[in-house]
């Protein structure tokens, strides 16, 4: 039985990243599902697991890793995945496109935050929400990514953290109705990584309980 323990919700955008990162790897995992519509995530068991109630959570080396970039960066310190590349300059540019998915766009289109919003009236509904967000932030990540010359991925010609967390985020773009015509850049990354085996095998379709 494989020692690595993966705290999971099959939808879950950060959880999407880290089964992404770990089949790149080829490192076999364990995957409890955490059910965020029925508040799982606030059982005590799982509280204790993280604090915040969130998903996911990486149980390795005898450590218990949350938050998604930060396991993925451990991942890559630790098992030399090349998430990132070496460079300093190269780096700064691949987290900021990392960075511009995982703490720009996604935060504002969290489902919880998004039913707030809808919950304190108006016209707003969930769906305009997650369209107008998810497009603004596409606005600014795809001249981001057209700013160089195109790559087979956002940095380079292998997966990076910055493919990790776009393809989840087109994903979510695709569930809610987003126009991608715009972002040709975006879309082709996001099909590339989609044609890979181990990243295929990551999606939520694929790792649906019950499916």
């Amino acid at each position: 039985m494989t020692d690595l323990i993966l705290y999971d919700y099959w939808r879950s955008s950060s959880a999407y990243r880290v089964r992404i990162g770990l089949n790149l790897l080829g490192l076999p995992y364990r995957s409890i599902p955490v059910d965020l519509t029925t508040g799982a995530q606030r059982d005590p068991a799982h509280l204790k697991a993280n604090p915040q109630g969130l998903v996911p959570v990486l149980e390795i080396d005898g450590l218990r890793l949350t938050q998604s970039l930060a396991i993925l960066e451990y991942l890559d310190e630790t098992r030399a995945a090349g998430f990132l590349p070496k460079a300093p300059a190269d780096r700064a540019r691949a987290r900021a496109l990392a960075h511009a998915v995982a703490m720009e766009i996604q935060p504002v289109c969290n489902l919880r935050v998004a039913q707030h919003a809808v919950s304190l009236g108006g016209s707003a509904t969930t769906e305009g929400w997650m369209r107008h967000f998810i497009t603004l932030g596409f606005q600014g990540l795809e001249p981001m990514l057209t700013a160089r010359p195109a790559t087979t991925f956002s940095h380079g010609d292998k997966p990076g953290l910055a493919d990790l967390c776009l393809l989840p985020q087109v994903y979510n773009a695709r569930r809610w109705g987003v126009d991608l015509a715009p972002f040709p850049r975006i879309t082709a990354i996001s099909d590339r990584m989609e044609a890979l085996p181990q990243v295929a095998a990551a999606h939520p379709d694929r790792v649906k309980p019950g499916e």
